[in-house]
């Protein structure tokens, strides 16, 4: 197997990281919601991911619920020395498949508790807070975070946890996060079209901290549009693998988690790691999200 070009890498916590990792949420059934559909597809693609170079996964006990992590458990254990799995806490699963806010001090040691079990670790390398104020849904939205943050960071203290992060969160959250504890990564939705954290992006490269960009696809309305579709045309890439590696030459500290449940598209989206898009091609792309709106 032809091995992923790593894009460079760069610090996560403590540890080394390739810039192309995995993101394990659609390995759940529909709406992230029960099992897959595919069982021994979807630990293929687990299998398939590591055997082609990623060392940073991205995963939740609240996909599934459980069961994204147990997947990962039996596809993975015992995980290789250099593998980095985060995971994210504050919110729970309805029977309904609802997204429920779970913030409580005993709310996040329960999830802790939960990752740690299904994931069969004895302690979680990185733990982002996921804040769902505002519903969660809508995009960050202002108010504290001290409260639940300051419980992670009690458990980080004993050992549950080596890492903390923050994820749906505003540059006042980061940095009300920042007074309390280390943060070694933000994980929030970026993507070519979708750009209100381009600042944030700078001010936490220069001070050596990730940033993991979720939906950077477009999520569940992916990224159409004309001038990326001719960019792919002029570099023989698809539109989502340029999509993909305009993220990566937009600032060294993103690190990219594109998720599937096919070992095809997961080797499609590795490819863009080595794909090189020329000045012309990224003024063109920068172009797109000075177009669109950042909603």
């Amino acid at each position: 197997m032809q091995m992923l070009d790593t894009a460079g890498s760069f610090t996560l916590g403590d540890r080394s990281v390739r810039r192309m990792g995995y993101g394990a949420m659609q390995l759940a059934g529909p709406h992230v919601f029960g099992p897959p559909r595919d069982r021994d597809g979807a630990l293929a693609v687990l299998r398939e991911a590591i055997a082609a170079g990623v060392n940073h996964v991205d995963t939740s006990d609240f996909y599934g619920p459980h069961i994204v992590n147990q997947l990962i458990r039996e596809a993975l254990a015992p995980f290789p020395d250099d593998l980095v799995v985060v995971t994210k806490v504050g919110a729970v699963r309805g029977q309904d498949a609802s997204w429920n806010l779970a913030a409580s001090p005993d709310d996040l040691r329960r999830a802790v508790e939960d990752n740690l079990r299904n994931l069969g670790l004895d302690t979680l390398e990185v733990v982002n807070f996921r804040s769902m104020l505002g519903g969660g849904t809508a995009g960050p939205t202002e108010g504290s975070i001290a409260a639940p943050f300051e419980a992670l960071a009690r458990m980080r203290e004993e050992g549950m946890i080596r890492h903390l992060g923050v994820s749906n969160v505003t540059a006042a959250q980061v940095a009300e996060a920042r007074a309390i504890a280390p943060v070694v990564c933000v994980q929030n939705q970026f993507n070519l079209a979708h750009r209100a954290d381009d600042a944030l992006i700078d001010t936490l490269a220069a001070d050596g901290i990730a940033y993991v960009p979720f939906f950077p696809l477009g999520g569940f309305s992916p990224l159409q549009s004309e001038r990326l579709d001719t960019v792919a045309v002029g570099v023989g890439a698809t539109p989502m693998q340029v999509a993909l590696a305009w993220l990566l030459h937009r600032s060294p500290n993103i690190l990219l988690i594109p998720g599937t449940s096919s070992v095809g598209h997961l080797r499609r989206n590795l490819a863009a790691a080595s794909l090189h898009l020329p000045d012309d091609a990224l003024a063109a792309l920068d172009g797109i999200g000075a177009r669109c709106p950042a909603d």
